[in-house]
């Protein structure tokens, strides 16, 4: 039985495993109300909150999100403040939330240029995530597809030239497991607010087989309704992994 009754309905025994999202629009979703793209940011971190609980209450088991990529310090440096300082409160007040939702946080990027106080907020939420078992939220941030697989490979290169590994046995798997996603599953769906049609250097090795779906709605006004849709498109995909069924 479907588990919502409206015009767009999903299969509750077939929920995705893993959704991805790519968080966009927030600047245009501030621009068209005469106010400044920080009031965006603002709106689209709670509208974050609302839909990590939605996904959350629905049995998604993984839930990552784009937050904060490396092409994002090209930004004003207001906005760049403005958006760590979004980040910084979202960790505070998860950290005070874990216990009581057992949510666990895993943050996937490159911590070099992060704020010292972000990275003990991480450091902490890493510690009280290994004691949960509900869902799991990755938050990208300082993150980059690219970026990700260079680091992976300079590790590989590393561990061949000391003879830890023959290169001629390296696999898949050996590049998996030293990918800030080691393991998590690969995301069934990427949903993309805001209407463009790229990927944006987002997971570029984790989706490979992951369904896409793009929608015109901005991030903050991307409400459960959205959602539903998403994953109800999901339900109608034939996943075949480069086979025939």
């Amino acid at each position: 039985m479907p588990l919502f009754r409206n015009r767009e309905t999903f299969d509750p025994e077939r929920i995705p495993q893993h959704v991805a999202i790519i968080l966009d629009g927030n600047g245009r979703w501030a621009k068209r109300r005469g106010l400044p793209r920080t009031a965006g940011h603002a709106a689209g971190a709670e509208n974050f909150r609302t839909i990590a609980t939605f996904c959350m209450d629905i049995g998604i088991k993984y839930l990552t999100v784009y937050a904060f990529s490396t092409e994002n310090w090209k930004r004003p440096e207001n906005e760049v403040s403005a958006l760590w300082e979004l980040l910084r409160k979202y960790l505070e007040e998860s950290i005070l939330k874990m216990e009581k939702d057992r949510v666990k946080i895993h943050i996937m990027g490159d911590a070099g240029r992060m704020p010292k106080d972000i990275i003990g907020l991480i450091d902490k939420t890493r510690e009280i995530s290994g004691r949960f078992d509900g869902i799991q939220l990755n938050i990208c941030l300082n993150y980059g597809g690219r970026n990700e697989i260079l680091r992976a490979v300079k590790l590989i290169a590393s561990e061949c030239m000391s003879g830890n590994l023959a290169p001629e046995e390296l696999t898949e798997d050996d590049i998996s497991s030293r990918l800030y996603s080691a393991g998590i599953p690969d995301p069934d769906l990427i949903i993309r607010s805001g209407g463009e049609m790229r990927i944006s250097n987002f997971l570029l090795w984790q989706s490979a087989y992951s369904e896409f779906y793009v929608t015109d709605t901005l991030w903050p006004d991307f409400d459960k309704k959205e959602m539903i849709k998403a994953i109800s498109s999901y339900q109608k995909r034939d996943r075949r992994f480069g086979g025939v069924k």
